[in-house]
């Protein structure tokens, strides 16, 4: 039996030799495992981390590295930030700091908020802070909610329990400082040296400057800064040196100075303008919705349908405003529109145009002109763009 076998292989393979079809190649050599690459500890500055907030998992948050000039092979890396995790991003140190909530179960079970530090050219984790009370805001990705003061030697986190803080991090000396209470008031933008400004819910704002151990040393609260009703800000910021810049929901520009102990709202109101076309009107709307390059113009998106509820539907097009003349200088059509969008700090920049359902787009940002996509495949729920500085 075993001889019939034989014979009939070899009769096999002789009949496919002489019918001329090709052998089937050998295999491919065996690969060592693990097999580990790294990424340069300094990053060029078109590439971009982008936090994923991934809608198909209860669990899988990400921040993924990217490379937005090469189409063929964009993903670098991939960071694990939980869901509803934070990141933030400090070259000097070559680490990346992302702050996160966890359970025993997964979705259920004894909860632990951290910090986890990560090495930018390993990706690995190279320790972490665990933060005390189980606080730290869990909310779909702000920028606001995660931000550093004290030339990055510490970071600050927002907590909701609903009663509103901030709990102060030192990165250096790896350990918690404190805890600030807010009330009535959110997020958080870098002032002055060692302190933070936060938008309450009255229109104001509250600049508090910390002592070298963490508390409060002053705070100063500056009245009208936005009218709640009728002005409402985005609370995304896009940053032009030391002046952060708002959109409203209806188009309106507001910078703030945050260089000294207390920011001080520009007196000069701008605006996006207006266009034809709109149905019912053109305005501002997306989740990551203002952007700025390192020539210091102004990036919004708009979307042809604003009305009262629209502020977080994305927009189609790319408004470009010069706040040294307060003009409008382009509009970028996107391909498909786009939820959120980023500027690299390239000599020529790039815009990054994202859509909550995946695709990425990059555009010229001087001339608006596409260049290419990056796909579907980088990001489940793309949700905001950090550029390499």
């Amino acid at each position: 039996m075993r001889s019939a076998t034989v014979m009939f292989a070899v009769a096999l393979s002789a009949i496919t030799l002489a019918s001329g079809v090709k052998a089937a190649p050998p295999p491919l050599p065996e690969e060592p495992i693990p097999s580990e690459a790294s990424l340069p500890a300094d990053y060029p500055q078109g590439w971009a981390l982008i936090q994923d907030f991934n809608f198909n998992s209860l669990v899988d948050g990400r921040t993924v590295v990217v490379d937005t000039g090469n189409p063929a092979q964009p993903l670098k890396g991939i960071i694990r930030t939980a869901q509803f995790g934070n990141t933030l991003f400090a070259p000097a140190k070559h680490e990346i700091y992302t702050a996160e909530t966890f359970f025993s179960r997964l979705t259920q079970g004894e909860r632990t908020d951290a910090i986890t530090i990560w090495d930018t050219a390993t990706l690995k984790s190279k320790g972490e802070i665990v933060l005390p009370g189980g606080k730290r805001q869990q909310s779909v990705t702000y920028a606001g909610t995660f931000q550093f003061t004290n030339g990055q030697k510490w970071v600050l986190i927002s907590n909701f329990t609903p009663a509103q803080s901030v709990t102060v991090v030192d990165l250096d000396g790896r350990k918690v400082l404190g805890e600030i209470d807010l009330p009535g008031c959110a997020h958080i933008y870098p002032t002055g040296d060692r302190g933070f400004t936060t938008l309450c819910a009255d229109g104001s704002l509250t600049s508090i400057q910390l002592d070298d151990k963490g508390a409060v040393a002053s705070s100063k609260t500056v009245a009208n800064v936005q009218d709640i009703d009728k002005q409402p800000l985005f609370g995304d910021a896009a940053w032009i040196g030391k002046t952060a810049w708002f959109v409203s929901y209806h188009g309106q520009l507001q910078g703030i100075d945050m260089a000294g102990a207390v920011a001080r709202p520009l007196a000069a109101k701008l605006s996006v303008g207006t266009a034809e076309g709109g149905a019912p009107e053109w305005r501002p709307s997306g989740w990551q919705v203002i952007a700025a390059d390192a020539k210091g113009l102004l990036y919004v998106l708009m979307s042809p349908a604003g009305k009262e509820g629209s502020h977080k539907d994305g927009g189609t097009e790319v408004w470009v405003i010069d706040p040294a003349t307060g003009k409008r200088t382009q509009r970028i059509a996107l391909s498909g529109g786009a939820t959120s969008i980023a500027i690299t700090r390239e000599a020529a920049p790039r815009l990054i145009a994202m859509r909550l359902d995946g695709p990425i787009d990059i555009f010229d940002a001087a001339t608006g002109k596409p260049v290419h996509s990056l796909g579907t495949t980088i990001a489940f729920n793309p949700t905001v763009a950090i550029p390499v500085p």
